[in-house]
């Protein structure tokens, strides 16, 4: 017995020598459980990278500990005055099976050894042994131990001096965020300033500046029009872009033999922008100072759709209508072509006013074309709609209803096949025509 407990003091007496030589805190104990027993299991003790002033750095890892009949004898390079600051160790007790609980350590410069009690600086949330729980006396983690972590942070965007909630986030000159700032409805452009919206989206009928004397072959507009838009009319004929006129910017040009003549009337139709702001319901003719309305018919969409091969809805075309192309008086005529292709399978098609299904009908698998048209007559409660559709076998439907006010629409064409089968439903062609109130 005796010579055991040498034996255990020179070891003592040799670690602590060689403690004092290589710089290494030694933490020495003897830890118990509640009941009185000793403590037998193991301590996994992690670290992350820091530098110790009496020693070097100390790169990340972790090292496990066992612990027999309660006895703990561990060395580890002081954290104490480390770099950076606040650097823990990170020390699990694992015993029986599972992880116990978990607490950190912040190890000084000793030359004594020293106990758990002396270096214990917190503990952190772990699961309670029952599962259902979590520790008390959670210590946070610093958000500097975390690497990387501050570098991260610093990348993301910071509320600047003109951020505020219900708005537009833009960036300001720092990199901050900011609140937009203008009035309720105004546009919100890539510099992050506000202003009124886009100009008018539709010319109708307007007159090109001008004169009209056999002579001058060169008429302008008010506007741009966008792309190819321009529907260009003389005496009520529709002219050709490249063969009656060209056009060049808001220019057009007549050629050698086709100079209007006195007493000839031209009219011009196109779209300004693809924007659902602005007046579509009037125009004002260059010199006139007087807004006038047009009489001929506007087209809004003209094109043809696309395809469904399966069970499912799908929309196979649409035309967007801006809420100043709903003014009461306005009538608004939608037509439109569907083809089937197969004989397997019958089909269904809808026709939509915004919000309302004004037609729904459901074609044979030996039909292989439908067609029909609706006309909305638009009041002050809505519109009136009327509409009728017929197809190769299917027998022709009239049908009248209303529909509630909607500030701006969408006109949508769908189908979906009846069954799963190689058949296809096409919408080949849907055009959408608005005549404004006077």
């Amino acid at each position: 017995m005796a010579v055991g407990r040498k034996m255990l003091l020179a070891t003592v007496l040799c670690g602590l020598a060689w403690s004092q030589t290589t710089g290494l805190t030694t933490i020495q104990d003897t830890l118990f459980k509640a009941d009185g027993t000793r403590f037998n299991g193991t301590l996994t003790i992690g670290w992350s990278t820091f530098d110790a002033a009496n020693i070097g750095t100390i790169v990340q890892q972790s090292k496990n500990v066992q612990v027999v009949n309660g006895n703990l004898l561990v060395q580890l390079a002081p954290n104490a005055t480390a770099t950076p600051p606040s650097n823990v160790y990170t020390v699990q007790y694992q015993s029986d099976g599972r992880s116990q609980f978990v607490e950190t350590w912040t190890v000084p410069v000793s030359a004594q050894p020293l106990t758990v009690a002396v270096v214990r600086t917190g503990t952190q949330a772990v699961p309670s042994s029952g599962g259902g729980g979590i520790a008390s006396g959670v210590t946070p983690i610093l958000e500097s131990s975390v690497i990387g972590l501050q570098a991260d942070l610093a990348q993301r965007p910071l509320k600047g001096t003109g951020f505020g909630s219900n708005g537009v986030a833009v960036v300001d000159d720092s990199g901050s965020l900011a609140t937009a700032v203008g009035d309720v409805g105004a546009c919100v452009f890539v510099d992050g300033t506000t202003g009124q919206c886009a100009p008018p989206t539709f010319a109708d009928a307007e007159t090109p500046g001008g004169i009209v004397d056999g002579t001058n072959g060169t008429l302008t507009l008010a506007n741009t029009p966008l792309g190819s838009s321009l529907l260009l009319f003389r005496n009520g004929l529709y002219m050709t872009p490249g063969f009656d006129y060209t056009l060049s910017g808001s220019t057009i040009v007549f050629p050698a033999g086709a100079v209007p003549h006195p007493g000839d009337t031209l009219t011009a139709s196109y779209r300004v922008d693809t924007s659902v702001s602005g007046n579509i319901r009037a125009f004002t003719s260059p010199g006139a100072g007087a807004q006038i309305r047009s009489t001929a018919a506007q087209v809004l969409c003209s094109s043809a759709g696309t395809s469904v091969a399966t069970t499912s809805w799908t929309t196979l075309g649409g035309c967007d209508i801006p809420s100043s192309g709903l003014h009461t008086g306005d009538r608004i005529e939608i037509r439109f072509t569907f083809a089937h292709t197969g004989t397997v399978s019958g089909f269904n098609l809808q026709v939509n006013w915004g919000n309302t299904a004004i037609l729904a009908r459901g074609g044979a698998a030996q039909d292989v074309a439908v067609a029909g048209r609706a006309e909305a007559g638009v009041t002050a409660t809505g519109a009136q709609v009327s509409v009728e559709s017929w197809g190769t076998i299917l027998p022709f439907l009239p049908g009248i209803l209303s529909a509630p006010v909607q500030a701006g629409l969408e006109v949508t064409f769908k189908a979906a096949l009846a069954l799963v089968s190689p058949d296809s439903v096409t919408l080949t062609n849907y055009t959408v025509l608005r005549y404004p109130g006077n």
